[in-house]
């Protein structure tokens, strides 16, 4: 490991060749915001303080704020293996724990559908270093829910195909688990989604500093290396306020918000490899107005950093910045037609329009005189 990041937490500690592959690496467009060094620093200061350490994180924002790439860019920053669990409106203890299967006969798996045998098969060859969800994700090419839904149905087929007989009995954990034990930095995505209390106060739990996990088979102790990274979107179709309990078990919080002008355009050179200063300065400068609007006005629509990359990047292959503009930016916020009046006159009041017409002007004669 290279451990010459400043703000590794156990450089002592020797990852296998897997859990390395785990840590994040930065993308040439990654530039660290004030929030990531804010966190960093943090967590670093309080690391060997006891009571006073910073091991569970709530990033809560927008969708496309970077609430994600700050969860990866901590596990890039203090050397440790990065993993997620997206949560689903019908969890239930057994994805925040894991469960119980039954390792039923090889004649019985054959009278079983072709895609059942192959799940249940990569379940019994895989080493453990895997979760369940994990290992039905890869074999069979589906969502993180849809393999949890899978899991759930091979556990009763399961069941049901070994009644009568001697079986033997595995234990998988849940990627929860997994990261618990391990020291990972794990992100939980949506928690705000579950609908279920008692799986809520599962996890809750399981963010105790020194609590621990009780599964069928043992009670698994929180790793000192384990951090937890809740994302949560504000306001967001489907969600609930963060559950209290769970807020009260976060040592530090971010509001998630597009970050300064600055790093808007430098993420965007990186992403889009445009260079014209000039034209990202004024697209950066619509994407923070719009957002403004959007939020003065409660219109549900997000104008974010992804927003900012992909018309950024039409404008670079030669798209109108105006037309475009609809199309990358404020649609995605509204096709409403009262609200989109609401977002021009916005950017009209600001003379924006007016610039992104002189970008425009100016894209195209620097054209003709290259041509």
């Amino acid at each position: 490991m290279n451990n010459d990041e400043p703000y590794y937490l156990s450089p002592s500690r020797q990852l296998t060749e897997a859990e390395q592959a785990l840590i994040w690496k930065k993308p040439q467009s990654h530039k660290a915001s004030e929030e990531e060094l804010r966190i960093c620093k943090e967590i670093k200061r309080n690391w060997n303080r006891g009571e006073m350490k910073i091991a569970n994180i709530l990033l809560e924002g927008d969708a496309g704020s970077g609430k994600t790439q700050l969860a990866k860019a901590l596990s890039a920053h203090f050397g440790l293996p990065y993993t997620k669990v997206t949560c689903f409106a019908d969890m239930d203890k057994s994805d925040i724990i894991g469960a119980i299967l039954p390792v039923i006969s090889s004649e019985r798996m054959e009278k079983m559908e072709p895609a059942e045998q192959i799940a249940l098969k990569a379940l019994y060859e895989s080493d453990g270093f895997q979760s369940a969800s994990e290992v039905l994700m890869n074999v069979l090419g589906v969502t993180r829910e849809k393999a949890a839904q899978k899991m759930k149905q091979l556990l009763k087929l399961a069941a049901e195909n070994s009644e009568g007989e001697t079986v033997e009995y595995r234990f998988y954990p849940s990627e929860i688990v997994r990261a618990y034990e391990k020291g990972y930095i794990l992100e939980i995505q949506e928690p705000t989604v579950i609908r279920d209390a008692a799986v809520l106060m599962a996890l809750n739990s399981a963010l105790e500093p020194d609590g621990g996990i009780n599964l069928p088979t043992e009670i698994v102790r929180r790793h000192p290396d384990f951090i937890a990274v809740i994302t949560t979107n504000r306001s967001y179709a489907g969600t609930r306020p963060l559950n209290e309990a769970l807020r009260d078990r976060v040592q530090h919080t971010e509001k998630m918000d597009l970050p300064t002008k600055s790093v808007m355009i430098e993420r965007a050179m990186a992403k889009t490899g445009y260079t014209d200063r000039n034209v990202m300065d004024v697209l950066a400068e619509i994407i923070i107005v719009l957002d403004q609007t959007a939020r003065a006005h409660a219109i549900k629509g997000v104008a974010g950093m992804r927003s900012f990359f992909y018309w950024t990047d039409a404008v670079a292959g030669g798209a109108s910045a105006k037309q475009s503009l609809y199309h990358k930016v404020i649609y995605k916020i509204t096709t409403d037609s009262e609200e989109i009046k609401l977002l021009e006159e916005a950017l009209h009041s600001k003379g924006l329009l007016t610039g992104l017409e002189e970008v425009e002007s100016e894209v195209k004669k620097n054209e003709n005189l290259t041509s």
